[in-house]
């Protein structure tokens, strides 16, 4: 269950206190060891009714007692008391969006049908940076994969698509012959 209010919430509060207390960058990392555990269990584990938060504790606690700092730890074991551990993918998601808005880093991922190389990466960044709603920002690149691209490639950042791709220019095509411009509507 999708809870994006409570998580913004959740995740505002440790970004804050993470601020004040100078600790941002060792919070963030934190935050990055957390999502680094990929351990389907332990997910279902913290998301169980069943189980009640104390045990939910001790086992996060056993997981990444001696990785994260102690402003983290209580954070997350205080998200446990109040029962909200099932919105801990959403305030990990939270967080990183305040952190990045904070540095200003936009993400852009660059969609592609084949690998594409770092050098290409780099030159569509460097394409990108000279753009004035960029020129403050700190660009973060990310390539992905998806077959039915064709060919080209999709760009997107946090809210801006360039479709350059051949499977978008295949569907205007369709789009025309559907529409079928060059014929004359009866009236």
């Amino acid at each position: 269950m999708r809870q994006p209010k409570v998580a913004h919430r959740y995740a505002k509060a440790l970004f804050d206190l993470a601020l004040e207390t100078n600790q941002l960058e060792e919070v963030n990392n934190d935050i990055a060891t957390i999502r680094g555990v990929k351990d389907e269990e332990m997910i279902m584990v913290f998301r169980s009714p069943v189980i009640n938060e104390d045990k939910k504790i001790s086992i996060f606690e056993a997981i990444f007692e001696d990785n994260i700092t102690k402003l983290t730890s209580a954070f997350f074991k205080l998200v446990f008391r109040k029962g909200r551990m099932i919105a801990l993918p959403e305030i990990l998601d939270s967080f990183d969006t305040q952190y990045r808005n904070h540095h200003k880093i936009v993400v852009v991922e660059v969609t592609t049908a084949l690998p594409i190389s770092e050098d290409l990466l780099m030159y569509i960044q460097g394409k990108l940076q000279v753009l004035p709603r960029y020129k403050e920002s700190k660009l973060e690149m990310r390539s992905k994969l998806d077959e039915n691209v064709i060919g080209g490639f999709v760009l997107q950042t946090d809210d801006i698509l360039y479709d350059a791709s051949i499977r978008h220019d295949l569907m205007i095509i369709k789009k025309q012959f559907i529409e079928n411009m060059y014929v004359q509507k009866l009236r």
